[in-house]
């Protein structure tokens, strides 16, 4: 089992890998169901918990990270699904309250 420091070490190797930065256009085609869920899985994942960001994102620049938000939000306006996500949202934060 690698310790945070090796993974670390991995994760900063691959990242810094020659072309990692290099823009890549991808042609995707998926129902807006799965939009939605992609979004929630991204908000969710960059979302730190109890147990602190994982290893990854400790060592990602704030400048992907928004990248990576952008994406997200990109794919809800494309698909023509910000508004209901924002409504979902405002629903379950009431349902937290």
């Amino acid at each position: 089992m690698l310790t945070e420091n090796d993974a670390a070490l991995v994760f900063d190797t691959i990242m810094s890998s020659p072309g990692m930065s290099e823009p890549v256009r991808i042609d995707l085609k998926i129902s807006r169901k799965n939009v939605l869920l992609l979004h929630h899985v991204i908000e969710r994942g960059l979302l730190e918990n109890d147990s602190g960001p994982s290893v990854l994102l400790k060592r990602t620049a704030e400048e992907s990270i928004a990248e990576l938000r952008q994406l997200s939000a990109d794919c809800l306006a494309r698909a023509g699904l910000a508004e209901l996500n924002e409504k979902l949202a405002r629903l379950g934060a009431e349902k937290k309250h």
